[in-house]
C-alpha cells in the first residue's frame, strides 16, 4: 500500500481553539501534516486521509516544549475560515 505525506502552514492572527485540544492556542503559523494511504483494487489511483497533525506551538513561539497532536481537519479548517485574517 502506498503512502504519502503533504505539509502546509496555516496562519492565524488570533488565538483559537480545537475540540482535540484543551486550551486555546495562540497566533501563529502552524504546520499541519497530512498523512494519507492509496485506496487498493481502483482502476485509478486514490487517497484517503489516515491523519491530520498539527505541529504546536507555533511556528516562532518560545516554548520549552513542541508536540505534534492529531486534529479533526473540518475541525481545524473551521477555525481557520473563522480566522478574521483567513483568505
Amino acid at each position: 500500500m502506498t503512502a504519502r505525506t503533504s505539509e502546509a502552514f496555516l496562519a492565524f492572527t488570533q488565538p483559537f481553539t480545537l475540540k482535540a485540544l484543551g486550551e486555546p492556542q495562540p497566533a501563529g503559523t502552524y504546520l499541519v501534516v497530512t498523512e494519507e494511504e492509496e485506496i487498493d483494487g481502483l482502476s485509478f489511483s486514490a487517497f484517503h486521509r489516515t491523519a491530520t497533525l498539527l505541529h504546536l506551538p507555533a511556528q516562532g513561539v518560545a516554548s520549552a516544549t513542541r508536540q505534534v497532536v492529531t486534529v479533526d481537519p473540518e475541525d481545524l479548517a473551521a477555525a481557520h475560515a473563522a480566522d478574521p485574517g483567513h483568505r
